[in-house]
């Protein structure tokens, strides 16, 4: 911390008498980004800019080059940015607003554009006036400073803020109010100012990061295992260590992924009834924080592959590609959609069989095709049937899909899945099965087995009570497991 600004909080509060003023009649200084919003509203416009605009990299260079204020005004003007969806801090607005029916000024003093200060103001209905940067002006530190102490004079106010950029205004504060601040930042203020309240609603980071990466996913992943076992070869320390090295690329690419698809999908999670919860819609975690964690995560997958075959580079990127459209545009576009979805879980069988070097069959992949699209189908089934509960036929918002479409999802997913059955039992009746089992008529136990699992996930999905994400539901579920141990001791039995 600069020993300037201490020295001065220390002079200043030994002349202050606080005591003698009513509360009530001191105005609160308020920020913006990371105090009354837990997220940053430039970072904010600035990626819905990008996202719609993608190619004008060289006018956001200079931009920039003008000078921050210029570059928050640029985006400000071709970005509307819908501020009533954005997380806020609860119980500091909680506080706010009994401090409102108090009858407290209320100024909020943001380094935000002033059009989006305007918008805040106008959306929480909570403050006397708004000071903010323009075009000429970026409202930050000493300039926010200035700002306030001309307005209410050294000791005039009260301020609540987030960051070390603040220290200088606390400095000059009467009383200091912080949010969520960093260990460094709490310190600091302690040093500067009375410190009136605390509010800090942040989670606990550790799993936040793991509900960001969406590390429950990860099981997803143990589909490239699949060549190591149906060859019979899942003893071989060394292809066993290959597999596992193909799985955590795998992890990591995923996470980096879902973290992108998360981030350009902002505004669409936090107007949905749960997606409204995952840590970036939710302001857990910045958006500056998921840009670093996505290219960090990344970077690992792409060093890992150094451990395996060439070739299987090519195959995480290849789904690293089709992940990324998908997230972007391809999920919007029905029947093609679950496509993708089902081609994702062929792909990471084929990738398994690539970092082992061994062949993949053609029962295999005919049987994976069909059992996919089956749960692909029954993912975007269970994420529109309760929409089509409401009786009014409409579309999709986000999706390719009218209400209407749920029977015919529901006939097309049940289809395939009793597909995968039959080319089951193809497999067993040929002659290619012999070479791998000394007793294959036991494998005769998988076709009712299968036909008992698929039966029953639709019919829990029609009931309303599958997840929409039927694969994480099968880690999950006792029977599931139950089916999956019969499978494996009948395997193991025709061996």
């Amino acid at each position: 911390m600069d020993k300037n600004i201490e020295t001065i909080g220390k002079k200043r509060r030994r002349n202050n008498d606080a005591s003698t003023t009513d509360s009530n009649l001191i105005p609160l200084c308020v920020d913006l980004d990371g105090t009354l919003l837990k997220t940053d509203t430039l970072v904010e416009s600035f990626l819905l800019h990008v996202k719609s605009q993608p190619l004008k990299i060289f006018k956001y260079l200079y931009w920039i080059l003008q000078g921050k204020s210029y570059f928050k005004q640029n985006i400000a003007d071709r970005v509307d940015l819908e501020i009533e969806t954005l997380p806020y801090n609860k119980k500091f607005v909680d506080y706010l607003t009994d401090e409102r029916r108090k009858g407290r000024p209320l100024i909020l003093a943001t380094a935000s554009n002033q059009k989006i200060a305007l918008q805040t103001e106008a959306h929480f209905k909570l403050f006397d006036d708004v000071l903010a940067s323009d075009t000429s002006i970026n409202l930050k530190g000493q300039s926010k400073l200035n700002a306030i102490v001309k307005r209410f004079g050294d000791f005039g106010f009260d301020y609540a803020g987030n960051s070390k950029q603040d220290l200088i205004i606390w400095a000059h504060a009467r009383n200091a109010i912080i949010v969520n601040p960093s260990m460094g930042v709490k310190n600091g203020v302690k040093k500067l100012s009375n410190v009136a309240h605390i509010f800090d609603e942040r989670p606990k980071m550790f799993k936040t990061v793991l509900n960001g990466i969406r590390a429950r996913q990860w099981p997803k992943n143990i589909l490239l295992f699949v060549p190591l076992i149906v060859s019979q070869k899942f003893l071989d320390p060394r292809l066993l260590f290959d597999s596992v090295i193909a799985f955590c690329c795998f992890c990591l690419c995923a996470s980096s992924l879902y973290i992108i698809n998360d981030l350009l999908d902002l505004t669409a999670d936090r107007m949905h009834p749960t997606k409204c919860l995952r840590p970036f819609a939710a302001g857990d975690l910045s958006i500056i924080s998921g840009v670093v964690i996505a290219i960090f995560l990344l970077s690992a997958a792409i060093i890992g592959t150094l451990f395996l075959p060439p070739s299987f580079l090519y195959f995480l990127g290849f789904y690293g590609i089709c992940s990324f459209f998908y997230s972007i545009t391809l999920k919007n576009l029905a029947i093609i959609d679950v496509l993708i979805l089902s081609g994702l879980y062929t792909l990471r069988i084929l990738a398994g069989g690539i970092a082992t070097s061994i062949p993949i069959s053609f029962w295999l992949l005919s049987f994976s095709m069909f059992i996919f699209f089956s749960l692909a189908i029954l993912k975007r089934y269970t994420e529109l049937l309760p929409m089509s509960d409401k009786g009014k036929i409409q579309k999709i918002a986000g999706r390719g899909y009218w209400t209407n479409d749920i029977e015919t999802l529901r006939i097309l997913g049940i289809s395939s899945g009793y597909l995968s059955v039959l080319v089951m039992a193809l497999y067993i009746n040929s002659d290619q099965v012999t070479v791998l089992y000394k007793h294959p008529s036991v494998l005769w136990v998988l076709c009712p087995l299968l036909l008992f699992w698929i039966s029953r996930i639709w019919l829990l999905a029609g009931r309303g009570q599958m997840d929409d994400d039927p694969v994480l539901f099968a880690i999950q579920d006792v029977v599931s497991l139950v089916v999956g141990i019969l499978t494996l001791i009948v395997v193991l039995s025709a061996i």
